[in-house]
């Protein structure tokens, strides 16, 4: 029998390979966790996990599609067995989808369900028994400011994304009904954020963009991760079922 490792905490972050994941990752090695990640992007995946060590952190890797069920299942329970416990889980992983509704096909948008919305209910079902039974947890769902706005002229929110990422919304609220008090689930919706996505799809738009932004810049995976690592750790905490947005207030979309 393979004994469990000892570690104080323990978060795993979907689509942490890089981007927003991967600085939500290094913000909460610093801050003490373990951090498992879960991409499908390995070799990437495999260099975040290599930083977190370097820093001196544990890491592990799991090659992962998030939109699967049975996936979500069988690496929890490997967690289970290997740290003994979950304490904090980012829904991070997504996918974009630039085609509005008459360009759409039903696979895409089924496709699009899967990774941005369906993904989060895979991850918090897997995860929810460990985080009741040891007597606490937290999760936040990354959504998207395009969750308010619908996104229509941004190239990366069309129909389908807002469709997802506002959803996600509605399930953070009624997973804090649900598992409160012993989990927190709250939810983030960044705005333009500087990632490699992001930068190819905004290519030409960014001083227009900028310019509709209050604080003049785009945001960061950090601006994203102190917000991360505040929820995972304040103590206490009495925030539960809510959404906070990180756009430098942002009107142009």
């Amino acid at each position: 029998m393979t004994m469990p490792e000892q570690s104080s905490r323990v978060a795993v972050v979907t689509g942490g390979a890089r981007g927003i994941g991967r600085g939500c990752a290094l913000e909460l090695a610093a801050r003490g966790f373990a951090v498992v990640l879960v991409d499908l992007l390995v070799s990437e995946m495999k260099k975040t996990a290599a930083d977190i060590r370097a820093s001196g952190s544990t890491a592990a890797c799991f090659e992962a599609d998030v939109a699967s069920f049975a996936r979500a299942q069988e690496v929890a329970g490997e967690l289970q067995r290997r740290f003994g416990r979950i304490d904090f889980l980012l829904n991070n992983a997504g996918q974009s989808m630039a085609k509005g509704l008459l360009e759409l096909t039903e696979a895409e948008w089924d496709s699009t369900l899967a990774v941005n919305l369906k993904s989060c209910f895979n991850w918090c079902k897997a995860v929810a028994p460990t985080m009741l039974a040891q007597g606490g947890g937290r999760i936040v769902n990354m959504s998207s400011l395009n969750a308010y706005t619908g996104g229509v002229t941004s190239a990366v929110s069309k129909v389908a994304y807002a469709a997802a990422k506002a959803g996600i919304l509605g399930l953070t609220r009624a997973l804090a009904k649900e598992l409160g008090p012993t989990i927190l689930v709250n939810a983030i919706c960044p705005g333009f954020i500087e990632t490699e996505l992001v930068s190819g799809l905004i290519e030409g738009r960014r001083a227009e963009l900028t310019k509709g932004i209050a604080l003049g810049r785009l945001g960061t995976p950090q601006d994203v991760a102190q917000l991360v690592a505040f929820l995972a750790t304040t103590k206490p905490c009495f925030i539960t079922g809510q959404d906070f947005t990180v756009d430098g207030f942002q009107w142009v979309i």
